[in-house]
């Protein structure tokens, strides 16, 4: 009875609230009752409730439990975002009053790290000169080329609203009630943000002191709560020890003893092991995860009465996730899955082959073969390799008229030649597994480490995307005229704006 008066009082607050509880606990499913309930009271024409959270993961479950709370025709009342995509939003309509030239463009992440792809990630830190070099470079960037990096959206979204009280109106009159989802991880720019609208509009903070996923972080740690709760004065809402999400089980509690390190002794309800042997020639990687995979769906189908939508495999590396990825695939019926890992070097490779897409001929053969040459040269240069120095050095050769012999260069010579030769069929699917068998059948490390990648990078939603522009191209002209914006535009929609989707289906990841 005392935790439903205080559940009631919570709902009916006109002022800042802070709501703590575990996974399942109900935070959600009651921060979207508090949305439904301002929505009901009335908003004007163009106002929506801002729900924002740090991870896309998160948002895709949002939208999903509002499903199930918000009525058919109140969806445009509901906004649903992360940090970035916010940021964005403010940022692309209000930078140039930092100076920023317009259009403002977003500098993808792979992009960046071409640019500090040699320094090492234990040497990136002001106290390094060269780490230094590239944080005033990337600050010069957006400051006269309109080209922002993703850890500048936090910084610059809160200059303009410190430095302008009509911005801050008019975030507050749109979005009079704003919902913070995973308020623990907020880093200290982010809340400053978040902090300075909260003269304007109602702040409703979500919280869970076990889940802070990045408080490895520099300025996240459990001292935010203390900070919201200084600076907001808020009415508190305590769900620790509920958990809807998985009633009826111990999922919750064997999660719980695992970051403790709390030895039950017994078995967990919810929670089963599948035993293999792990010595060859006994073991077999791809039989046993379709084993496990198997028996883990038959049991939720079991439990449940419907089949399994979304499910992870955990590996210890991101060399045993690349192996467990690989024995997914390893047959004729491949496991359809997503891969999650450090995907620069492979977006990278994606645009060699976005590239390798756009028309060629005869006229501009050493052009582009000397295009292909720094496209690859830009993995090479992110990932730190030295080989990086050399392909330059070949680019800048076929620029002066002259085609080196190495057998690199020679190995795109003759993709380059056999796409003049041979027309493209349309279809974005076929064509981009072509481009992948010609990049094989070159028999060159460098080229065929790029057809690798490019399976991991069409999967899920992203792969939508980039075939939906593909093939508005070429129904345009005829030809993928402009591969690389198309592929660009994708990887910016999935990254800020999408990816809501990826939740769901099978994914391998690290933990």
């Amino acid at each position: 009875m005392e935790q439903e008066r205080k559940r009631e009082e919570f709902l009916a607050c006109q002022g800042h609230a802070l709501v703590i509880g575990g996974p399942g606990s109900g935070k959600t499913t009651i921060a979207l009752q508090k949305a439904l309930i301002r929505i009901n009271q009335g908003l004007l024409p163009g106002q929506s409730v801002l729900f924002v959270s740090f991870s896309r993961a998160a948002v895709g479950r949002i939208i999903e439990a509002s499903k199930l709370h918000i009525k058919a025709g109140q969806e445009r009342m509901l906004d649903i975002q992360t940090f970035h995509s916010f940021f964005w939003k403010v940022l692309s309509s209000h930078a140039y009053l930092l100076g920023s030239p317009k259009p403002l463009r977003i500098m993808l992440p792979q992009e960046e790290q071409i640019h500090f792809g040699k320094i090492k990630k234990k040497d990136r830190n002001i106290k390094n000169p060269e780490w230094g070099k590239w944080l005033q470079e990337r600050e010069r960037l957006f400051r006269e080329e309109g080209l922002i990096a993703f850890d500048l959206f936090a910084d610059n979204a809160l200059a303009l609203v410190q430095r302008s009280n009509h911005i801050k109106r008019l975030i507050a009159q749109k979005h009079p009630l704003i919902i913070i989802d995973e308020a623990q991880d907020t880093n200290e720019k982010a809340w400053l943000f978040i902090e300075q609208l909260a003269p304007h509009a109602q702040l409703v903070c979500l919280a869970d002191l076990e889940q802070q996923i990045f408080d490895h972080l520099e300025g996240i740690g459990p001292e935010r709560i203390d900070a919201i709760k200084k600076s907001l004065t808020p009415l508190e809402l305590d769900l620790a020890g509920q958990n809807h999400r998985s009633p009826n089980t111990e999922i919750a509690l064997f999660g719980h003893d695992i970051l403790h390190g709390v030895v039950k002794g017994g078995v967990y309800k919810g929670v089963s092991a599948f035993p293999y042997n792990p010595r060859p020639p006994a073991f077999n990687l791809t039989k046993t995860l379709r084993m496990a995979l198997g028996a883990l769906h038959r049991q939720i189908k079991k439990e449940t009465g419907k089949w399994g939508r979304s499910v992870a495999i955990l590996t210890s590396s991101g060399n045993a996730a690349a192996k467990v990825s690989a024995a997914l695939l390893a047959s004729e019926k491949a496991v359809k899955h997503k891969l999650l890992f450090d995907e620069n070097e492979a977006l990278l490779s994606a645009k060699i082959c976005a590239f390798l897409l756009e028309p060629k001929s005869e006229d501009t053969k050493h052009a582009d073969l000397a295009t292909t040459i720094e496209l690859v040269r830009d993995v090479k240069r992110a990932a730190g390799v030295a080989a990086a120095d050399q392909m330059q050095k070949w680019a800048d050769k076929v620029k002066a008229g002259k085609i080196p012999t190495a057998g690199f260069v020679k190995a795109l010579e003759s993709i380059i030649q056999s796409l003049i030769a041979n027309p493209f069929c349309g279809n974005p699917g076929k064509d981009w597994i072509e481009i992948k068998k010609l990049l094989r059948g070159t028999g060159n490390a460098d080229l065929q480490s790029v057809a690798k990648y490019l399976d991991y990078v069409v999967g899920f939603n992203r792969g939508k995307l980039i075939s939906s522009g593909l093939t508005t191209v070429w129904e345009r002209d005829g030809a993928y005229t402009s591969a690389r914006e198309v592929l660009d535009s994708a990887l910016t929609q999935d990254q800020i704006l999408s990816g809501i989707d990826d939740p769901n289906g099978l994914q391998v990841m690290t933990i």
